[in-house]
């Protein structure tokens, strides 16, 4: 077994170690008085409590999805009941990624806090700490389990039964390493719905009832909802952000390996030609690497630009990983020719793809911050437009949020024609794990904005002084950016990583093209095409419902214990904080179910040609959808805040408590559930449904070549003079070829 496959996991342990130290030494960080550790205490306390009810319902889950993977181990040629181990282990591995952020972000918070009175930088150091800790785990435990398990399998299916790396064993070592992804993915899902509705759900009750009606600060400890608001920060962008990119890093991972069976080289490699399915890990193991290295940049002043300091680290993350790629790639894959479906290219044109995926990940982060960060102009659109009124603020934000889907498509179309035109469908994949290897840095940058949100949160109830707010503030602002443009990234990488995975569907399942002028395909289009839709639909609806409860829980409070608003009175924060949990727990389940269930009914019912068809369909659909919501939300969340820091409208400076700042808060309360719900749901839909087609390819595709090839029942004797031949016992096909032979003479 070549010596490289060992060096992948090991690299993930590497990133576990760094996980365990960096964690040690945020936890030694002051965590502050009494007061301050009371009140994190409560946020802890409510993190913990939602992730064991939603872990509670995922095990019976598991339970069930178990059994119909056992089903089909058994009964498929090209699988094995051993599917199920590796799903569970996935499934394993994603709650423990989305739980270790959340641990270190509660952890982290208070600390932050408590930093911020000595200074920006220190606070910086402190909240940066604990996203590199949520981005090493998450990368760590990914290239831990693809790395481990696919050396497990390579040793059960291929070297036991001495096949090759293109041969009949190693394609069914990769679909039974399929099972770790979906294990992955349908935690994700829930983690993200489940999180999303949990966060809004609290964030809308406090707003309009603290916000609008008791003109309170969002972060008052008088408003019982405020504790509940800041466990969503946790449950919501850091477990769910958490537990979403881990299913994204290890389907582009899978999709690319899977792809890279059916490579040819045109001259042997060292490694007996299993280097085209151990470079997408490999490419992973050193991107681990590479964040490390940015991480290790980021750096601040007192005083000092937050966003630059972010910045300098990522694009130095995406440079030292284009350049270990490089080496990477030069040294694994052989020179010559490399076939991949009738294209050929050779290493040199693998390379460039990885630089293109590295491109189009950079590329739409950027996009995203400018649709949605404060002084730029689609958010100062929507500041004017607050002026005159909620429903001007609620139009302009939904044109924002549809304008910004033009850009990044135009990214992403040419992403992938010139990650086609380098090296066909693999290069489409391999440029998915290019962009992901760096997936510890994004989600470094992306957890640290909630862990500052929550200090700022912190610094308000626990009264400390005004320069502690001011500079959580801070790092709150950059952190409402970062979120947006992490949300920009894991759209990129969806799409990128379906498409991947599309094309290893359609090679699973022997399918070479998805006709759209067949009538049942272009109906699974449509199909296709509305989920995303009813979807959203039903996310938005559950945080609507959550919030409408939780609007009546804070009415209620205020209005039956006396002394909240004099701060007599203690809120009743744990009721809040229960009804955020069982309304997670209870509208999580539908949208699940749909996106577990279409591919399995479409494809045993129709066959994988009719499946493909809905695969399109939700995929170009769904990265729309995601980017409209995330964008919206984001900008109308950032047009908010610009009134809260002071903002210039119609020639006067307008501020907090303004009429126009009442308006914005209206865009905001509507842009939540888009920006932090349905939005980012779209990634995992997207990915989750190709993840369930590619399990189920092999078996679906039996049920595709039998209704598109009848049964050939020939007659035991054919001659010319019997003109009594009954074609119609042919398929048209047969029949034509029938015709042709007799015609001939033959």
């Amino acid at each position: 077994m070549p010596t490289i496959l060992y060096a992948v996991p090991a690299l993930g342990l590497l990133a576990l170690l760094y996980t365990w130290l960096r964690a040690g030494w945020v936890a030694r960080q002051d965590a502050g008085d009494a007061h301050m550790q009371t009140i994190a205490g409560y946020i802890a306390d409510g993190a913990i409590a939602f992730l064991k009810a939603e872990y509670k319902v995922l095990a019976l889950f598991a339970l069930i999805a178990s059994v119909f993977l056992g089903y089909l181990g058994f009964t498929g040629e090209k699988s094995s009941p051993v599917i199920i181990i590796a799903f569970l282990i996935g499934a394993v591995f994603s709650a423990t990624a989305g739980f270790i952020g959340m641990k270190i972000a509660t952890k982290a918070n208070v600390r932050t806090a408590q930093a911020a009175r000595t200074s920006l930088s220190q606070a910086l150091s402190v909240s940066f700490s604990g996203g590199s800790v949520m981005g090493m785990g998450v990368a760590g435990l990914a290239v831990l389990g693809l790395g481990a398990l696919f050396i497990v399998f390579y040793q059960l299916f291929v070297v036991r039964l001495h096949g090759t790396a293109s041969g009949v064993e190693m394609e069914k070592a990769l679909e039974v390493l399929t099972g770790f992804s979906l294990g992955a993915e349908s935690i994700a899902l829930f983690a993200r719905v489940g999180g999303g509705i949990y966060t809004k759900a609290a964030d809308v009750g406090a707003d309009l009832v603290g916000k609008v009606e008791a003109g309170i600060p969002e972060d008052d400890p008088r408003n019982p909802a405020t504790i509940a608001d800041n466990v969503g920060d946790n449950v919501g962008d850091v477990a769910g952000m958490g537990a979403d990119l881990f299913g994204s890093y290890v389907a582009t991972i899978l999709a690319t390996m899977v792809l890279g069976r059916e490579v040819h080289l045109g001259s042997p490699d060292q490694f007996g030609g299993l280097s085209p399915i151990l470079l997408p890990m490999a490419v992973a193991g050193l991107g681990i690497i590479a964040s490390l290295v940015g991480i290790l940049l980021v750096r601040v002043k007192e005083g000092g630009n937050v966003q630059a300091a972010l910045n300098f680290g990522n694009y130095a993350s995406v440079i030292v990983s284009a350049v270990f790629s490089y080496f990477l790639i030069k040294w694994l894959l052989p020179a010559g020719d490399i076939t991949v479906r009738g294209f050929t290219f050779d290493a040199n044109h693998v390379f460039y793809a990885v630089l293109v995926g590295l491109s189009v990940g950079t590329l739409m982060s950027i996009i995203t911050e400018y649709y949605t960060a404060m002084g730029k102009r689609p958010v100062l659109s929507i500041v004017q437009q607050s002026s005159t009124g909620h429903a001007t603020t609620v139009i302009g934000g939904l044109a924002v949020g549809m304008e910004s889907t033009v850009l990044p498509i135009l990214v992403l179309a040419a992403g992938i024609v010139l990650s086609y035109e380098a090296a066909g469908l693999y290069g489409v994949a391999i440029a998915a794990a290019g962009m992901m290897a760096t997936t510890a840095m994004q989600l470094a940058i992306d957890a640290f904005g909630p862990i500052a949100d929550n200090a700022g949160g912190i610094a308000e109830m626990s009264e400390l002084p005004k320069e502690v707010r001011e500079r959580t503030d801070i790092l709150d602002a950059v952190g409402n950016t970062t979120a947006a443009t992490g949300k920009g990234f894991a759209i990129a990488s969806a799409a990128l990583t379906s498409l991947a995975l599309f094309a290893a569907f359609m090679g699973t399942a022997h399918i070479d093209a998805i006709d759209i002028s067949n009538a049942r395909v272009l109906a699974g289009l449509f199909v296709g095409a509305m989920i995303p839709f009813i979807f959203s639909a039903l996310a938005i609806s559950a945080v609507g419902r959550a919030a409408m409860a939780m609007v009546q829980e804070v009415r209620r409070q205020f209005r039956e214990i006396p002394g909240i608003m004099e701060g007599t009175g203690r809120p009743e924060y744990e009721k809040c904080v229960a009804i955020s949990t069982q309304a997670a727990i209870r509208e999580m389940v539908l949208p699940g179910a749909i996106a577990l269930l279409t591919p399995i009914a479409v494809g045993f019912l129709f066959g994988p040609e009719v499946l493909g068809g809905t695969l399109a369909g939700v995929t170009v659909s769904g990265v729309l959808m995601a980017m409209f919501q995330s964008n919206a939300g984001g900008a109308w969340d950032n047009a908010k805040k610009s009134f809260e820091k002071g903002v210039m409208v119609d020639g006067k400076m307008q501020f907090k408590g303004s009429d126009a700042h009442k308006a914005s808060v209206t865009g905001d309360t509507v842009g939540d559930p888009f920006k932090d719900t349905s939005g980012p749901s779209m990634n995992i839909l997207i990915k989750l449904m190709s993840i369930v087609s590619l399990v189920i390819a092999p078996h679906i595709a039996r049920v595709g070549d039998a209704r598109s090839v009848a049964p050939v029942h020939l007659p035991q004797s054919l001659e010319l003079s019997q003109p009594r031949v009954r074609f119609a016992q042919f398929t048209p096909a047969a029949e034509a070829v029938l015709r042709t032979v007799l015609h001939q003479g033959h």
